[in-house]
């Protein structure tokens, strides 16, 4: 079975849509089955990956309330092991559409879980809000990977999430876990950056990715060409660090091994 991780944070300009777009490349580009979820109405993972609004057969939409299998869903992208379900602006409705909906928080779960088996990896990119939409994404995932600035208000807004993330544990999905936190927007001249990495670093230890995406003219380059920065500056900055956060996941996923003595 594979892995569902969702990229959330309810504040927007975050880098939470290019982590999910380029974490997913980077993954793909390891030879890793992964699949893209577009929670976003703004559909904006979608278009990073070239997929044309006029040219969709099915979106997220129709797996949530049109009853369509997610497997009628799925668009192919440029890399061959990276796929994507993407979204459309139809999706803001589905806030409002799903109130009255049996199951509300449900139905992204109960659609993605007959393809869990299919790919190793399965990446939500959430829209920046904790409404219902977010809310089906964190029941549906294993676990949460934050998007983090380095600006001065960093950490606002931060323990509305995580404290989100453990009602969720505690009604509805109780093996989320949290990923961890990964540094994005660094500017290494500016001094409030440094001071912003050193207080999340020493707060949160370990839950903090080793990985920092920089700031980075390609990085904001490549969505208006419809490629994730692997294809599109594959020697660049930006590339480096997502490459770097997809080696850092990996490694974490990989078979400990054995401590048992060998007679």
């Amino acid at each position: 079975m594979g892995r569902i991780i969702c990229i959330s944070n309810q504040k927007g300009g975050v880098g939470k849509t290019t982590t999910a777009i380029n974490l997913a490349a980077s993954l793909a580009s390891a030879e890793r089955r992964t699949l893209l979820v577009d929670m976003d109405p703004q559909g904006n993972a979608g278009s990073g990956l070239g997929l044309k609004r006029e040219n969709l057969t099915g979106t997220v939409y129709d797996a949530l309330l049109g009853g369509r299998p997610a497997s009628e869903l799925v668009h192919p992208t440029e890399l061959r092991f990276l796929q994507v379900i993407p979204a459309t602006p139809d999706l803001t409705g589905a806030e409002v559409e799903l109130v009255n909906q049996e199951r509300r928080e449900f139905r992204l779960r109960e659609a993605l879980l007959p393809l869990k088996d299919k790919y190793d990896y399965i990446i939500i990119d959430c829209p920046p809000s904790l409404g219902l939409l977010t809310l089906n994404a964190l029941v549906t995932a294993d676990s949460v990977l934050i998007p983090l600035q380095c600006e001065y208000y960093a950490l606002e807004g931060l323990s509305q999430l995580t404290h989100t993330i453990d009602l969720v544990k505690q009604g509805l999905n109780p093996s989320l876990k949290m990923e961890g936190i990964l540094l994005t927007m660094f500017d290494a001249r500016a001094n409030i950056a440094h001071q912003v990495v050193d207080e999340v670093r020493g707060y949160f230890k370990d839950q903090v990715f080793q990985a920092v995406v920089p700031r980075n003219v390609r990085l904001s380059e490549c969505p208006s060409f419809g490629k994730p920065i692997i294809l599109y500056d594959i020697k660049s900055k930006g590339c480096e660090s997502y490459l770097a956060l997809g080696r850092e996941l990996m490694r974490r996923d990989s078979p400990k091994p054995s401590k048992r003595r060998v007679a």
